[in-house]
């Protein structure tokens, strides 16, 4: 006689969903995906993911909301470093480190947002990332003696470098991960370290 599955209770279905959606996501985005065939994936009926999340739109915002605030909370640990250098390479290690360890949050991240308009190729979530970084920067500028208005530009410029690259070394990862964070902080300290207080005055020539 076959042994009768234990049943989850509410809270380890609702992990479970997560896990398992956030793998069909990464794969196929969320305008490619179906409710069936995360209901399928889950080995549950649809009711079920209605009933935990209200469908595909709430499973999909919770494992969003999960992802940035797993890379923002540990690019903050990273920005607490003395070291203004330390903090670009340990930046730049946390965001290669997520791609390396968690690859199917990355790939949820990059996908575009079910509410994204335009047609930016930059996907909207690693923009509100970003957004999330600009408000740890900004005090970062202050403290050096830089217009903190301008934080919000680096982080883009920051987690857009670093996400590129990374979608890169996913596929090829001919480099060591402390390799590759070291040449993308180096990139980013010599710019900052030689920042005129009034770029946009500089001679052309």
């Amino acid at each position: 006689m076959a042994k009768k599955r234990k049943k989850m209770s509410a809270s380890e279905r609702r992990a479970q969903l997560i896990k398992v959606s956030r793998a069909v996501f990464a794969e196929k985005g969320y305008e490619g995906t179906t409710t069936q065939e995360l209901a399928d994936n889950a080995g549950v009926s649809k009711p079920i993911i209605y009933e935990h999340f209200g469908g595909k739109e709430g499973l999909h915002a919770v494992i969003v909301d999960r992802e940035i605030d797993y890379v923002v909370t540990r690019i903050s640990a990273a920005l607490g470093r003395k070291n203004a250098r330390e903090r670009l390479e340990g930046a730049a290690s946390v965001m290669l480190t997520y791609v390396r360890d968690h690859p199917d949050g990355f790939r949820v991240l990059s996908h575009s947002s079910p509410h994204a308009s335009g047609s930016s190729s930059m996907s909207s979530l690693l923009s509100e990332v970003a957004e999330r970084v600009a408000s740890l920067f900004s005090k970062t500028f202050s403290d050096a003696g830089y217009d903190d208005k301008l934080a919000p530009m680096y982080a883009h410029a920051l987690v857009g470098m670093v996400s590129y690259v990374g979608q890169w070394w996913m596929e090829d990862q001919s480099l060591p991960m402390e390799t590759v964070a070291s040449h993308l902080a180096a990139i980013a300290w010599l710019g900052l370290r030689n920042l005129p207080s009034k770029p946009d005055q500089l001679p052309l020539s």
